[in-house]
Formats: structure tokens, C-alpha cells, sequence
């Protein structure tokens, strides 16, 4: 198969896709790279309809590769994930819209674009997490324990006051300090445990975890309603119950074991079959009646020896 990655500068030494880019050539694949922040792209030419069997994004939000996916979407070239999904999660206030909207456990979400405006919302509902709205990697991520501390230096404002962009801000959801992320790979799902942004000094050993019943089901559920194979879930226990606060889509997947060669062989199966939101979207569900996607199978491919985590298991 040829498959093109877009890899941006922050990822250009990062094991997420580099090693995947390495274990599909040695499978025999041929595969372009290419490096939207930092080299000159012929875009007519590097984007044409039968060019490559699929295209893979690795890039920061708002990044410049999401545009060089969306161009190869619209000449009809399958994107992992599908482009429309990415684009759904990337902007943080609309994906909390969707998820509520479907009933996933989303925190409620206020947006704009001064962070002084949060100031509007009732002194009950602080501490708030504050955090702009196409952020990445726990980028200017906030937590606000009272309104006059909106404006307190560190915060995402630039020296004008404003923020550069949508900021959210979300209730804090009380919890031990420990995030469970949880990584689905078109359908197999694993779950690790790590600090919180927000609890530097709490220690958390990074480590996979069993999955509950209910989360499995949640993850399971966000993938079904974003229209992606590949993502990961940010999710606290709190004292209610799981509460989703990220989606992110082809995440590190740091600690799934054998990590690459699941990742490259889901690659090779969405660009064989086609990304699951692809479908969604035509249709106009977006995953509310999409059929889960199936494990992948390349005959020609190693499969991985270690079991995904248990789903049936508890904490």
C-alpha cells in the first residue's frame, strides 16, 4: 500500500508516528512523509485523487496539516481518522457540545474569549478549569479557585488581555489527582493511569490499568459518536461517576503494549476499508447509528501476542 503521514515539528522526533512510519516500510508499504511546518509542499501536485491509499495526521491543534488532510478528503482519499471527526474534537468547545448533546459525561462548558469574562458565571460553580479551546498536550490548562484569579499571570491571556483564540471553562470535577486515559485502537480499547495536569505534585506511577465496565462503555461510545478509530479519552473519577474532560485523536498511545505494530496495522486496515466516520458523515448520523469498527485483520501483518486490557475488570 502507500500511505502518506503528515507530521508537524513537534512531532518530528516523537515515537507516535515515527516508529509506525518504520514498521509499515518494513512490512513492505511504501510510505511519504511529509512536514507541513517546516518544508515547501507542492500542494497541486502532492495532492491528487488515487495518489496514496490513505493519509495519516499527526499535528498539534490548528496546526498546518489539517488543512493538508482536509485537501486530500476532498479529492476523495481516505484520512485516519476521517477528517470531519478530527475536526470535531480539535475544537474543545464543540466537542463538549457534541458529546452533552449525546449524553456522554461531559462537565457543563462555558466559552469565551476574554478569560475576565468568566467572571460572569456563579462563585458556586468555581474552581473552574480554564484551558483554550484548540489546546493540546495540557497547553495553559488552568485551575481557577475563585473569579479574582482569573486574571493572575500564567494564565492563557496574551499582553492585550485577550486569549488569542475560544477559551472553555469547565466546573473542576473533585477527584484523587490520577487521570485514567484511555486509547481506543480501531476498537480494542486499554487504559493507563497518570498524573494530572492539574496535580503536578501529586505521584502517579504511569502504568496500564484495568478497564471498568462503565468507561469501556463511555470510551466505546465517543468513538461511535465523533466517528473515530483511533483517539484517546481523558477521564476523571469523580464522585459521581467517570466525567470525560478530553478527546484527542491519534494520541501517544504510551503504554498499549505493542503499541506499534497495533497502531501500523489499524492504519493499514482504515486505508483498506475506510475510516469509520466517513460513512457517519455521509449519512448524516455522525456516529450516533455507526457500526463499530472492526479489529484489524492483515493476513500479512504480525498480530500482537499480549491481550488488550481487560474490559470486565475493576479498578
Amino acid at each position: 500500500m502507500r500511505l502518506c503521514f503528515l507530521v508537524e515539528e513537534q512531532y518530528r522526533h516523537d515515537g507516535m508516528p515515527l516508529e509506525v512510519i518504520h514498521q509499515l516500510r518494513a512490512w513492505g508499504h511504501r510510505v511519504d512523509v511529509l512536514w507541513p511546518g517546516r518544508s515547501l509542499i507542492r500542494i497541486s501536485e502532492a495532492v491528487q485523487a488515487g495518489s496514496h491509499d490513505a493519509w495519516v495526521l499527526k499535528t498539534v491543534s490548528g496546526g498546518p496539516g489539517l488543512t493538508l488532510l482536509e485537501a486530500a478528503a476532498s479529492v476523495g482519499l481516505t484520512t485516519v481518522n476521517d477528517v470531519r471527526a478530527i475536526r470535531g474534537v480539535r475544537d474543545k468547545a464543540l466537542a463538549a457540545v457534541i458529546a452533552r448533546g449525546k449524553g456522554l459525561p461531559v462537565p457543563v462548558t462555558y466559552a469565551a474569549a476574554r478569560p475576565e469574562e468568566f467572571a460572569e458565571i456563579a462563585e458556586a460553580e468555581f474552581p473552574l478549569v480554564v484551558k483554550p479551546a484548540d489546546g493540546s498536550s495540557g497547553r495553559a490548562v488552568r485551575l481557577v479557585a475563585t473569579p479574582d484569579r482569573l486574571l493572575e499571570p500564567g494564565g492563557p491571556a496574551g499582553p492585550d488581555g485577550s486569549a488569542g483564540g475560544l477559551l472553555i471553562a469547565q466546573p473542576y470535577v473533585p477527584n484523587s489527582g490520577t487521570d485514567l486515559k484511555v486509547y481506543s485502537v480501531a476498537g480494542e480499547l486499554y487504559a493507563t493511569e497518570r498524573c494530572s495536569p492539574l496535580h503536578p505534585a501529586h505521584a502517579v506511577r504511569e502504568r496500564q490499568v484495568p478497564l471498568t465496565p462503565e468507561v469501556a462503555r463511555i470510551t466505546a461510545e465517543i468513538g461511535a459518536v465523533f466517528g473515530l478509530d483511533l483517539y484517546g479519552v481523558d477521564i476523571l473519577l469523580g464522585p459521581d461517576g467517570p466525567v470525560v474532560v478530553d478527546i484527542n485523536d491519534f494520541p501517544s498511545f504510551r503504554q498499549v503494549p505493542d503499541a506499534v505494530a497495533r497502531v501500523s496495522a489499524a492504519v493499514l486496515d482504515l486505508a483498506r476499508n475506510g475510516a469509520r466516520g466517513r460513512d457517519a458523515f455521509a449519512t448524516g448520523q455522525a456516529g450516533a447509528t455507526a457500526a463499530p469498527p472492526s479489529p484489524f485483520t492483515a493476513s500479512s501483518v504480525p498480530r500482537p501476542t499480549r491481550p488488550a486490557a481487560s474490559i470486565g475488570g475493576g479498578r
